[in-house]
């Protein structure tokens, strides 16, 4: 699918330690986009952050590093975003959904 002009970013910030029925709720996530025809989506695993609770997760302290930050983007039109966001809502019980308008270039 070609999307240019006005679409909207939706950002999902999660732990990687985060589960949906048994596999990484990133995972759960990207597999239901695909299945929804969604424009595209990007998982990226941060090297360090905190959220809601104020509890640091980073790659600099060794037990922590199993609950690194998880940003999952994603890109389509508006009308196709919001018949999905109330479905990722329910999936993401502990993260935060932003949601923004972009210009697509390429």
């Amino acid at each position: 699918m070609k999307l240019e002009g006005t679409a909207i970013l939706v950002r999902i910030y999660i732990g990687e330690s985060d589960h949906l029925d048994g596999r990484p709720l990133y995972q759960a996530i990207v597999a239901r986009l695909r299945e929804l025809g969604i424009a595209g989506a990007t998982v990226l695993r941060g090297i360090e952050g905190f959220g809601a609770h104020a509890h640091l997760h980073t790659t600099r302290l060794l037990r922590l590093s199993e609950d690194l930050p998880v940003l999952i983007e994603v890109v389509d039109s508006e009308d196709r975003i919001n018949a999905v966001l109330p479905e990722l809502d329910r999936m993401v019980k502990d993260g935060l959904i932003t949601v923004e308008k972009v210009q697509v270039v390429a």
